[in-house]
This record gives C-alpha cells, sequence and structure tokens, in this order.
C-alpha cells in the first residue's frame, strides 16, 4: 500500500492508490486555502526520485510553478503508487 512519509515528523500515512493528499496533508499542518490549485498555499516540497509515484501534474500547476523540479500543489496531485516523502 502507498505511503505519504512526512519528512519533519517522521509521521506516515497509508493510503489507497489514487487517494487524494488533501487529508492527510492538512491533518499533518499543510496549510489549505482554495483547494483548487489557485493560491499557492499548499505547496509541498517532494523528493524528485518519487516524483513520479503521484499523478500527473495538472495544468492549475503548470499555471502556477511553470516547469516543476521538486514542488507540487497538495491539492492537486494524488498518491499513485510506492512511497513518497514530502516537506512543507
Amino acid at each position: 500500500m502507498p505511503k505519504l512519509i512526512f519528512t519533519d515528523t517522521g509521521e506516515e500515512v497509508e493510503l489507497q492508490e489514487g487517494a487524494s493528499l488533501v487529508e492527510p496533508c492538512e491533518q499533518a499542518g499543510v496549510p489549505f486555502a482554495c483547494t483548487e490549485g489557485v493560491c499557492g498555499t499548499c505547496v509541498i516540497r517532494v523528493r524528485r526520485d518519487e516524483m513520479a509515484n503521484l499523478s500527473e501534474p495538472t495544468e492549475a500547476e503548470y499555471d502556477f510553478f511553470g516547469a516543476m523540479d521538486d514542488e507540487r500543489l497538495a491539492c492537486q496531485c494524488r498518491l499513485m503508487q510506492g512511497n513518497v516523502h514530502v516537506k512543507f
């Protein structure tokens, strides 16, 4: 089962494949405002080698970031496979 791992706290959350990151990130303290990919409040850093374990970036994320390196909007991505370490 895929895991979301918060590197700041070491907390690990098991999620179903395709699960949204909103609830676990919100519980871990990631701030959210619009949840539509517009405000950028929920920016998380993801290990580059684990970016492929998340859903494809949305148009809202491309509009916000342009070319993404190691950042995603937690409100826009889903955990698809494997483990993903995040920092906020």
